[in-house]
């Protein structure tokens, strides 16, 4: 797709990804907004996106993202990172757009849901697919910081299957622009908050085995977050930390997002489809990386999960 021609008529634009976006999420949307404002000069190009955790308020030009989700009357609406099932606060403004346009590499949105879909799920992140889309002459430091940042994060620093030569001679190409990959891998990826040490100690400290072994599932409860002084946006890198146990096939986080909801990350490493699993709570994402939101008790979930869980072979 000539993504500028398409936009040619476009005079408001507004971009955004799923709610509670992750480093994939802001790093596609911010990238692609750089983009669009420096080649559309009479369009007004916004971004809107929930709040973003604080590693990502460290990276250069975070603070274009509008978290109001208001405003604007956008004429055309690009939806990245996503279904408008995940949509949260802008599912009004995409409904209403003239021409909306589907950008993902999930499992769960194989065929997309605007007039023109950009869909591959064998793309290793959705920042991929935005640096497929730009005429590579236009890149800039920012432009190439924010897609490389993506890519990072939904690859987990190029190490899940998903990885592929492509995704290595992309990530080669956004390091001639001089970006300082050091920096935005320490500083988004490994490095930690006090508190944000404090939740994984404290979840993994708490976490059982089942199935053998090959299962893991720590979680938090409201009160606990309350005790330590923990929001939702000190539980990056939780998950994984869970994944590295050794022996772990599957490991499972959940921590409450409200009084009835509960928020569950499922990863895997060789055998098991975990997008599959979530899409029977309604959720997706990934084979090795999937989640989804339930009303329901904690003890139900993992009740649930581990009867799911029987059914594979681990």
């Amino acid at each position: 797709m000539d993504i500028i021609k398409e936009l040619s008529n476009s005079k408001k634009i507004a971009i955004s990804g799923h709610v509670s976006p992750d480093g994939d999420s802001i790093g596609s949307c911010i990238a692609l907004t750089l983009y669009l404002r420096k080649l559309l000069k009479d369009a007004e190009v916004a971004v809107f996106l929930e709040e973003i955790p604080n590693c990502f308020k460290r990276i250069e030009g975070h603070d274009i993202i509008d978290h109001s989700y208001s405003g604007m009357e956008p004429d055309t609406y690009i939806l990245i990172d996503c279904g408008p099932e995940r949509i949260g606060p802008g599912e009004k403004m995409f409904k209403n757009a003239k021409l909306k346009i589907n950008i993902d590499h999930h499992l769960s949105n194989p065929k997309g849901h605007g007039d023109i879909n950009v869909i591959d799920i064998k793309a290793s992140s959705a920042s991929e697919l935005v640096f497929r889309l730009m005429d590579e002459k236009y890149l800039d430091k920012m432009i190439a910081s924010w897609i490389y940042l993506g890519i990072v994060h939904d690859t987990g620093i190029f190490k899940y299957p998903a990885t592929s030569c492509d995704t290595m001679r992309i990530a080669a190409r956004l390091m001639e622009e001089k970006i300082d990959c050091q920096y935005l891998i320490d500083t988004t990826f490994y490095e930690k908050t006090y508190s944000q040490n404090l939740a994984c100690a404290r979840i993994v400290l708490g976490s059982k085995l089942y199935m053998n072994d090959k299962v893991i599932i720590g979680s938090i409860s409201r009160q606990e977050m309350s005790d330590y002084n923990i929001t939702k946006s000190d539980f990056e890198g939780v998950i994984n930390q869970l994944r590295i146990t050794e022996g772990v096939e599957v490991a499972i986080f959940m921590y409450p997002m409200n009084a009835d909801t509960e928020k569950v990350s499922i990863r895997s490493k060789e055998k098991v489809n975990v997008a599959k699993i979530c899409e029977a709570f309604g959720g997706g994402g990934h084979m090795r990386a999937a989640g989804f939101y339930h009303k329901g008790t904690e003890e139900d979930i993992r009740k649930r999960l581990l009867e799911l869980l029987a059914e594979e072979e681990l």
